[in-house]
């Protein structure tokens, strides 16, 4: 089986902030778990590079557009090793290859009847590089994301017949109700369907940072169409001399924030119908993080660098704490003081010293040998539908309630150690088999959620898997007693405190 998971790609204007980890971790914690799964997985991210916010960004530092793309772009690709992202493809819309394959598709729209010549005029927020309908403008005439005024823009280009897609776009909302997750955004892009819409600008006349209108020339396509695009483009080259369109495309998940939702629900799958191509299975919406009660945005000036968290507490660290804290597809407050209290109380206690404890135990108790004994069938019904489950949850892109699953064994297994009190076994010889089953169930235990946890915190995992001498990640191997433990070795703390 196929999965294809995007990011949004990131727009060039500035460099790299928490709101972009926060979705490369989502998407790369999905395809993580896929490859678990034993699906064919590819992972998508990359950098948006065109278009007027950029040009005008590099205005303001004195520089071209290609020169602050080529160093913000940099910037992007270097995030994802920090993050621990596993993507198979990052996309520059500046590639030539790109570009050809936007002229391509697009030419395809024309030919197909859905593009025409006319004057464009309306309210435009060049940082969002957007027209804003009249339901979109906030007081005072200002963008509602980025709060700056409005400019009347007025502009003879080329147009996309987006109204002649409000039924078919009507249909698939009624055919397809998981198309857009979670609901209550499915019921906002659906909203905005029902409200009528309205053709939009394909081209700009005035903008040259862009791909070439191969029908227009000296004009070039509206930053947004250039852009949705890749998510289609990439699989044409991302492999030297393979096209992997037919393997993956349609994408299963496209994950984007809630600002980009008419973009992605509305304007990407008339697109798509207009180019006769299949559409993506689900596009995820996700809130923003947020400080202060104001999305983190570069713009704004409010952002957390994610080098220093990472360069501080550890990738798996903020992987954890991004997917643990805010209910994925919400928005939620972060702060210092929430990611210390989830460290200490979650990572330093529940996990690393549960297999501190668990190790350390075996070496005291059976000279670092998991014994070969059965595990407790008390605990083996509570793994039982762990597996299942978190696929359930994660296949809903519902990361957040598929971590809480694998949590709620890890805090079992501590119950189970107090429960069963090993060192109080240990000081009574007629109790040594009773101690190797506490013992093997525990290691067990260990593993187990620790392949399901894998997908989070990818790292640790590797370290915890290793010194049980089980580097084993597929998920049917995650029952108790599937596995074939031996030997352990003893490990440093994993989350070490007063960091």
């Amino acid at each position: 089986m196929s999965f294809y998971v995007t990011t949004p790609i990131y727009y060039v204007n500035a460099a790299p902030h928490l709101g972009h980890a926060y979705t490369t971790i989502a998407a790369d914690v999905m395809a993580r778990h896929h490859r678990q799964r034993g699906d064919d997985v590819f992972f998508l991210t990359g950098t948006d590079e065109h278009g007027e916010p950029v040009a005008l960004a590099a205005e303001a530092a004195g520089v071209t557009p290609r020169e602050l793309a080529d160093l913000n772009s940099e910037r992007f690709r270097a995030l994802g090793p920090r993050l621990g992202a596993s993507n198979d493809f990052f996309i520059r819309t500046s590639d030539p290859e790109h570009g050809r394959r936007v002229q391509e598709v697009l030419t395809r729209v024309k030919d197909n009847g859905h593009v025409y010549e006319g004057t464009y005029e309306g309210w435009y927020c060049p940082r969002c590089a957007d027209f804003k309908t009249e339901s979109e403008v906030e007081d005072g005439n200002r963008c509602p994301i980025h709060h700056i005024e409005l400019i009347w823009e007025q502009e003879e280009n080329w147009f996309f017949r987006l109204s002649t897609f409000q039924e078919p776009l009507e249909r698939l909302y009624a055919e397809q109700p998981e198309f857009v997750r979670p609901r209550a955004r499915y019921n906002e892009a659906l909203s905005f369907v029902r409200g009528g819409l309205q053709d939009i600008s394909l081209t700009r006349a005035k903008t040259r940072w862009g791909i070439a209108v191969p029908w227009a020339p000296g004009q070039v396509f509206y930053v947004w169409f250039d852009a949705l695009l890749n998510y289609y483009t990439a699989l044409g080259y991302a492999r030297n001399g393979e096209d992997l369109t037919p393997r993956f495309w349609p994408a299963s998940y496209h994950l984007i924030g809630k600002d980009i939702l008419k973009f992605h629900t509305v304007f990407w799958p008339a697109m798509l119908m207009a180019a006769g191509l299949p559409l993506p299975h689900n596009v995820f919406v996700h809130g923003f993080l947020l400080m202060d009660g104001e999305k983190m945005s570069k713009s704004l000036g409010n952002v957390l660098d994610p080098f220093a968290v990472i360069d501080r507490y550890g990738t798996d660290a903020l992987r954890f704490y991004l997917l643990r804290d805010v209910p994925f597809g919400q928005d939620g407050s972060v702060s210092t003081a929430a990611f210390e209290a989830r460290y200490e109380t979650e990572l330093a206690n529940d996990l690393g010293n549960l297999a501190s404890r668990t190790i350390a135990m075996i070496h005291r108790y059976r000279d670092g040998v998991v014994p070969a004994s059965a595990p407790d069938p008390a605990l083996v019904a509570d793994f039982e539908a762990l597996v299942p489950r978190v696929c359930e949850l994660v296949d809903r892109a519902e990361l957040t309630q598929a971590l809480e699953e694998a949590w709620e064994r890890v805090r079992r297994l501590n119950r189970y150690v107090e429960e069963q009190a090993p060192w109080t076994l240990a000081k009574d010889d007629t109790r040594a088999a009773d101690l190797d089953r506490v013992l093997a169930t525990l290691a067990e235990g260990l593993r187990v959620v620790t392949v399901v946890l894998a997908a989070w915190l990818p790292t640790t995992a590797t370290t915890l898997l290793d010194a049980l001498g089980a580097p084993d990640l597929a998920l049917d191997g995650a029952r108790l007693g599937a596995g074939a433990l031996g030997r352990v070795a003893t490990i440093e703390p994993l989350f070490p405190k007063g960091r």
